[in-house]
């Protein structure tokens, strides 16, 4: 088969913002579309415009008003029905599937709490929350060894790197960057012996966003973006990447979502 193109993107609400979508899909041309915080109950999930944008299988985890994820696809897939539900709360923040390729693909679409605006586990409830979420996911990676023949995508919402924010200095006590957030969400990535995909492509110290604040006057002359979303792959697949892309311009759209999409391309 031809290489697999595969998005993930922080729609920020699939309804408002389908649209944007059929654009995305239409310039970037994706086979597979993992989508996070689409903020739709599974019964008013957009079906039937995203069939006909050639996304015949969907598996879709929503709930009113917040949350949900999403993976879209033009190749069949077996949903993944036995993982966790994460902190026992119900809250729609993680889809997988078995993709049909060969050699089969484990595909895992994330969102991870944001974790409020208090860098302290007692005094915020939502950053408990948020390191709770990442310690279970990481004990779940962990148990089950090394990933193989699996991609890892999301909003995982902490940006790692000091590459990864525009002042590593001035974020350290912000929620994202937070030492703590850091190390949890490296302690995941080592659990499952994940590789970072981005970074593949745009090793450190070179600076990487997905994300720029909608409380920013003017996002891209001030351009103090995070890299909050992310692609990982196992080991046996790093030497199958083929070429990144992070769609910057999408952030500039009308009604956009403060996150842009990020599509990786391997070969199968």
């Amino acid at each position: 088969m031809p290489n697999l193109r595969l998005l993930t993107w922080n729609i920020n609400s699939v309804r408002l913002r389908m649209p944007l979508l059929t654009r995305l899909v239409q310039e970037l041309e994706p086979d597979v579309v993992c989508l996070q915080e689409t903020k739709c109950p599974d019964e008013l999930f957009p079906h039937e415009p995203l069939a006909a944008l050639g996304y015949a299988h969907r598996a879709v985890r929503g709930m009113k008003g917040y949350n949900g994820t999403a993976i879209l696809s033009r190749l069949p897939f077996a949903p993944r029905q036995d993982d966790p539900d994460w902190c026992a709360k119900g809250d729609c923040r993680h889809v997988g599937v078995d993709l049909d390729v060969p050699g089969g693909l484990e595909l895992h679409d994330f969102y991870v709490p944001a974790g409020g605006d208090i860098a302290d586990r007692e005094a915020n409830p939502k950053f408990a929350h948020k390191l709770d979420f990442v310690a279970e996911a990481t004990a779940w990676n962990a148990a089950r060894g090394p990933a193989k023949r699996a991609v890892m995508v999301g909003d995982l919402n902490i940006a790692p790197l000091e590459c990864d924010v525009w002042s590593h200095r001035q974020l350290l006590d912000v929620v994202s960057h937070t030492p703590v957030e850091v190390a949890a969400l490296t302690a995941w990535q080592q659990a499952g012996a994940w590789h970072d995909a981005i970074r593949h492509f745009v090793p450190p110290p070179e600076k990487v966003y997905t994300w720029w604040s909608y409380r920013a006057r003017d996002w891209e002359a001030s351009d103090r973006g995070r890299r909050l979303d992310h692609v990982w792959v196992s080991q046996d697949l790093a030497g199958s990447l083929r070429r990144h892309h992070i769609h910057k311009a999408a952030r500039g759209w009308t009604q956009a979502s403060d996150h842009v999409p990020v599509l990786v391309e391997l070969a199968l």
